[in-house]
C-alpha cells in the first residue's frame, strides 16, 4: 500500500517576521535602555556575542562544507568510529602499586585510555615503576599517554620495553609520550636542557616510531596558557605556536610536516562555556589545517588528534559537588565540539588526590555523554549554527592575529623569553579575575549560591612537589596555573580562620517584597564566609530591631523593595543604631536618597556589579 505525503506549511498562513519588527519589540520591552549594553556581550577576546542571530548572519564559506574535508572545521573524520570520542582518565600517583589498581579500576569501569603523570609528584620515570603500574594492563588495546615533562625521554624507553615485553608489533602500538618542551618550560619556569636539545631529541624518537602509526611523539599544549588565564584565542595561538615550532624542528631533522604532523597531537581545554568550548576545537581544526597547507601538507592535518581535558580553572576547592556540574558542561561541549579524546577530572581535584568515588563520577559523566546522550553520534552537531558559525571563524581570525604576532616577535621561545606571552596573558587573566570578583561571571558554590559549613568532602592532599634539581639551561618567568574561585576561597578560609561572621538581615515588609534581596544579601554574604541570620520579614522598625537583640548579632542589613525602603529604611537604620548595631548595611543601591539614608545610620550599601571581593574583605575587617 502506497501512502501519498504531502508537506505542510504551518507558518505559510502567518506574516514573516523581520528583524527590524524584533528590534522594534526588544526597544519596547527595554523601556530607553541601551541595547548594546544590555543585550550585546564580549569575550575576554572582545569578540561581539550579538542576542539573536538570523539567515543574514550565515557564513557563505561553510555552506558546502563537510565533516572530513579541508579546512576540516566541521571535523577531520567523515564518520566516528564507535561512540565518538576516546574516554580518557588521568593517573597521578607515586606508588606503582596504588597507580596499577586505579587504572585497572578505571578500565574495569568503562575507561579506553590511560594518562600517566611520570615525575615529580607521578610515577619514578623508571622501566620497574612502568611496569608496574601497567600490570594487566593491555597495550595493543589501551593506549597509554604519558605526562612526563623533562623526563619524557625516560618515560618513552620505559613504554618502548613495556611494548617490547608484551610483543606488541609496531603497527597495534599506540599511545603518546607527550614531549613538549616548550609546554614544559612555560608550566615549569625552567629547563635543564637547551630547547633545540629537546627537540633534536624528539625528532629522534620520531624517526624511532616511524613504523607505529597510531604512536605520536609531541604535544602541542594550549592547556597550559588556558590554566594560567589565557583567552580562548590566546590559547590557541599558543598551541599553533608550538606546533609550528616542533614542525619546524621535525623538518630541520629530516622529517617532512607530512610525516611529522601524525607524529604530533594538540590539547587544549574544555572549559565552562559550552559554546565557546565548541568554537574553539572547530578553529583548532581549521588553524591546523591552516598551518598544515601552509607548510605543502594540507591533508595531514586530518591525522592530528584532538585531546581535551576539563578545565583545571573553574574547579573549586568548596562545594565541590558544583564540579561535577562544571565538568559535565565542559564534557559536553568537547565532545560536541569533535574532541577526540576527553580527561574529565575528578570533582575533588582541586582538593586532592582522588578517591575511588570520585574517579568513577569522572569516568561515568563520560559514559553517559557518550552512550546515554549519544554525544559522538553525530558529526559536528553545531555546525549550521549561526552563532557557531560566526564564533568559530571570529575565534579563528582572532587566534590567527595573536599567532602572527608571535612569529613577527621570533616565534614561541622568544616570545616567553621575552616576557611578552606571560603580559598578554595576565591582562586576559585580570580581565576575567574582574568578571568574577564583580559576580558577572557566577561560579555555582563559590560566588554564586555558595554553601556555609561543612559539605562533606575530604580528600588526601595532593604532596608538595620536589624542587627541581640541577643547574637550568634556561629560566623564564613561569605561566602560573590558577582557579577562578581562589579569591573567594581565601574569603571562606579567613572566615574560618576568625571563627565565622553574622549578619542580621532586618528584612522589612511582606515576604514578596523582600525576598529577592533578602536572598540575594544571603548569597552574597556568603560568598566571603559571613552567615546571614534571616527570618519571613518584619512589618515595624520596632520588630526589626528586637528580633535584632536577640539575635546577638554586632551588625545588620536592611533588606526590602525600593518601594518599601521609601518608607521604612530610614527609620530602620536609626532604630538599629539606637539599638547598638555596629554596622549597619543597605541591600541596593540608594538613589537620590544616599545622604539622608547615611545620615540615618547606614554605613555602606551592598549592591550588585561592585567588586564584591574587595567589599567582601572590607566587611570581614569591620565584623573582627
Amino acid at each position: 500500500m502506497t501512502t501519498t505525503t504531502q508537506d505542510l506549511h504551518l507558518a505559510q498562513d502567518f506574516p514573516a517576521a523581520s528583524l527590524s519588527e524584533w528590534r522594534a519589540l526588544v526597544e519596547k520591552a527595554l523601556k530607553g535602555a541601551d541595547f548594546e549594553k544590555r543585550l550585546v556581550t564580549r569575550t575576554t577576546d572582545g569578540i561581539k556575542i550579538d542576542p539573536l542571530y538570523t539567515r543574514s548572519d550565515a557564513l557563505a564559506s561553510v555552506v558546502n562544507a563537510l565533516p572530513g574535508k579541508a579546512p576540516f572545521t566541521r571535523g577531520m573524520k567523515a564518520a566516528r568510529d564507535g561512540l565518538g570520542w576516546d574516554i580518557r582518565t588521568f593517573h597521578i600517583e607515586s606508588d606503582p602499586k596504588a597507580a596499577n589498581a586505579a587504572i585497572l579500576e578505571d578500565l574495569e569501569g568503562g575507561v579506553t585510555s590511560i594518562g600517566l603523570q611520570i615525575g615529580g609528584i607521578g610515577l619514578p620515570p623508571t622501566r620497574e615503576a612502568l611496569s608496574a603500574a601497567l600490570a594487566g594492563v593491555l597495550l595493543d588495546v589501551c593506549p597509554i599517554i604519558l605526562v612526563a615533562g623533562e623526563n619524557v625521554f625516560d618515560a618513552s624507553l620505559a613504554l618502548v620495553a613495556e611494548w617490547d615485553a608484551q610483543r606488541i608489533k609496531q603497527s597495534d602500538r599506540q599511545g603518546s609520550f607527550g614531549s613538549d618542551p616548550l609546554g614544559t618550560l612555560a608550566m615549569t619556569g625552567r629547563l635543564s636542557e637547551p630547547v633545540e636539545t629537546a627537540l633534536a631529541r624528539a625528532v629522534a624518537l620520531m624517526k624511532t616510531t616511524a613504523d607505529s602509526s597510531r604512536v605520536q611523539v609531541m604535544t602541542a599544549d594550549g592547556v597550559v596558557a588556558h590554566v594560567a588565564g589565557a583567552s580562548e584565542a590566546q590559547e590557541l595561538a599558543f598551541m599553533l605556536a608550538a606546533l609550528v615550532s616542533y614542525l619546524r624542528a621535525a623538518e630541520e631533522g629530516g622529517i617532512p610536516p607530512s610525516e611529522a604532523l601524525p607524529k604530533i597531537n594538540v590539547s587544549l581545554a574544555a572549559d565552562i562555556d559550552e559554546f565557546s568550548t565548541i568554537a574553539k576545537l572547530r578553529a583548532a581544526r581549521h588553524l591546523i589545517w591552516r598551518v598544515a597547507g601552509a607548510s605543502g601538507a594540507g591533508d595531514a592535518a586530518a591525522a592530528v588528534t584532538l585531546n581535551c581535558p576539563t578545565s583545571y580553572r573553574i574547579m573549586a576547592k568548596r562545594d565541590p559537588w558544583t564540579n561535577i556540574l562544571r565538568t559535565t558542561i565542559a564534557c559536553a561541549g568537547a565532545a560536541l565540539g569533535g574532541a577526540d579524546a576527553i580527561v574529565v577530572l575528578p570533582f575533588t581535584f582541586a582538593l586532592g588526590k582522588p578517591d575511588a568515588f570520585a574517579r568513577r563520577v569522572a569516568r561515568n559523566i563520560q559514559i553517559v555523554c557518550q552512550e546515554e546522550s549519544h554525544l559522538g553520534r553525530v558529526d559536528d552537531p553545531a555546525g549550521g549554527s549561526w552563532y557557531v558559525e560566526n564564533l568559530t571563524d571570529e575565534m579563528a581570525k582572532k587566534a590567527w592575529e595573536i599567532f602572527q604576532d608571535i612569529e613577527a616577535r621570533g616565534g614561541l621561545l622568544a616570545c616567553l623569553q621575552s616576557g611578552f606571552i606571560q603580559e598578554t596573558i595576565a591582562k586576559a587573566a585580570e580581565t576575567r579575575a574582574r568578571s568574577v570578583a564583580t559576580i558577572r561571571q557566577e561560579l555555582t558554590g563559590v560566588n554564586a549560591f555558595p554553601l556555609l559549613g561543612d559539605d562533606g568532602v575530604h580528600a588526601e592532599p595532593w604532596p608538595k612537589p620536589p624542587a627541581s634539581a640541577g643547574k637550568a639551561a634556561i629560566e623564564i618567568t613561569l605561566l602560573k596555573p590558577h582557579r577562578l574561585g581562589e579569591a573567594f576561597e581565601e574569603l571562606r578560609d579567613a572566615a574560618d580562620a576568625h571563627g565565622g561572621f553574622n549578619v542580621f538581615l532586618a528584612s522589612m515588609g511582606e515576604i514578596v517584597d523582600h525576598n529577592i534581596r533578602t536572598t540575594w544579601t544571603k548569597n552574597y554574604l556568603a560568598a566571603g564566609g559571613i552567615a546571614a541570620l534571616v527570618s519571613d520579614g518584619y512589618k515595624t522598625p520596632e520588630e526589626a530591631v528586637e528580633a535584632f537583640k536577640k539575635s546577638g548579632a554586632s551588625s545588620a542589613c536592611i533588606c526590602s523593595s525600593d518601594a518599601v525602603n521609601a518608607t521604612l529604611a530610614e527609620p530602620t537604620a536609626k532604630a538599629l543604631k539606637a539599638a547598638g548595631a555596629a554596622l549597619v548595611l543597605m541591600a541596593g543601591k540608594p538613589g537620590d536618597n544616599e545622604a539622608t539614608l547615611k545620615a540615618a545610620g547606614v554605613d555602606q550599601f551592598l549592591f550588585a556589579g561592585a567588586d564584591a571581593v574587595a567589599t567582601l574583605k572590607g566587611l570581614q575587617q569591620k565584623l573582627t
